[in-house]
């Protein structure tokens, strides 16, 4: 008989470890007949900030409107350039087009990730507003360094902390290490809905202001219209979901680290290379464990014939995409190297010690 299939991600068993809760929850809201802007909201903002250190949160419809409202909020736009990771998902850089600025690519330190404060500097020039610090796989940047740098020039420091729910950096958790940071609540993160759902957390009482206001259209006050905003607000029933998740969030990151230990103790295949963690195991929250390999397509076809799911992310640079046909020619060889070589092994709060143990194990017998 052969082995059970490794899920990449098993859904379905995350949540159902709170099925009662989230049933009680939901039920609640249906009992009240409120769905929009109401109390299960304003209680996860109140929580959620509090969480991160932060002294406001604002939810809003996912991670990309997040980044979005943040950008528009600033008035970045036409004319300014926004300093974002060459290594990164899409939608850190969509956000940037959709205002209207210029994205500036910066390469990965390529043993973390993370984008490299080393080249940040001379990336620089007097159209930059902005530095948006992607907190990759769930591995904090070096934010002392961003930040001293940012202070420098006069920018402002964005995290993209969509994949670095509870993430620590010197003690602070992602999310209050720069002006604002931008969550997302799509179902596979570390803190996930069940449907679309974001937030922006900050310290700025009137930058979190004029993002609620351009969320719901434009409006602090019903029909009166400070602004051209548009329509982005954190549901009730995703807020309430997200409610009954949040006070499990490190113990379920705490496992995390736990698969992440047992990948490292245990993979020895000389032949791969496993992802560094240079602020410390206690920081990373292992969204994602990214192993890399000169013959990685190879290598996800033998563990998928062993049983093992893997996903790549991502396989293609964001200056290759077409909707980036303009960047194409851009030299950024370590995000297409590094576009070309990463694999990512199972990872979740359910997976088991001892399928971490069989993954590795497969890993250690390939001859690839």
């Amino acid at each position: 008989m052969s082995a059970a299939v490794i899920p990449f991600l098993d859904l379905k068993k995350i949540n159902d470890r709170f099925r009662d809760r989230i049933d009680e929850s939901v039920n609640g809201i249906l009992d009240s007949g409120w769905y929009i802007l109401g109390s299960r909201v304003a209680a996860f903002e109140k929580d959620f900030a509090a969480y991160c250190g932060t002294g406001e949160c604002v939810g809003v419809g996912n991670g990309l409107d997040a980044l979005d409202l943040i950008l528009n909020a600033y008035g970045i736009g036409p004319g300014d350039e926004v300093i974002v990771p060459s290594n990164t998902f899409i939608a850190s850089v969509l956000a940037i087009s959709a205002n209207g600025a210029t994205p500036v690519f910066v390469e990965p330190d390529p043993a973390t990730f993370t984008i490299d404060p080393a080249r940040l500097e001379v990336a620089i020039t007097e159209r930059t507003r902005a530095v948006m610090a992607v907190h990759l796989y769930g591995q904090v940047c070096d934010m002392a360094s961003i930040n001293a740098v940012a202070e420098k020039y006069g920018l402002k420091v964005i995290e993209d902390a969509a994949q670095a729910h509870g993430a620590l950096f010197q003690g602070k958790r992602a999310g209050n290490l720069g002006d604002a940071a931008a969550f997302s609540f799509y179902p596979g993160k570390n803190l996930g809905a069940m449907g679309d759902g974001g937030a922006v957390t900050t310290n700025d009482a009137e930058l979190a202001a004029r993002i609620r206001g351009l969320g719901n259209y434009g409006s602090s006050q019903k029909y009166v219209h400070e602004a051209k905003g548009r329509n982005s607000r954190l549901d009730e029933l995703q807020a309430a979901v997200l409610s009954v998740k949040l006070p499990f969030l490190d113990l379920d990151n705490a496992h995390r680290r736990r698969i992440a230990s047992r990948y490292r103790s245990r993979v020895t295949n000389p032949a791969i290379q496993l992802p560094a963690e240079v602020h410390g195991a206690e920081g990373h929250v292992y969204h994602l464990f990214v192993i890399r390999s000169k013959n990685r397509d190879g290598l996800q076809q033998y563990l998928s014939e062993k049983g093992i799911q893997t996903l790549i992310h991502y396989p293609t640079a964001i200056h290759r995409q077409g909707a980036y046909r303009e960047f194409d020619e851009a030299d950024l060889p370590l995000a297409e190297q590094l576009a070309a070589e990463v694999l990512s092994l199972p990872m979740s709060p359910v997976l088991s010690l001892d399928d971490a143990d069989r993954v590795a194990a497969a890993l250690n017998a390939w001859r690839g």
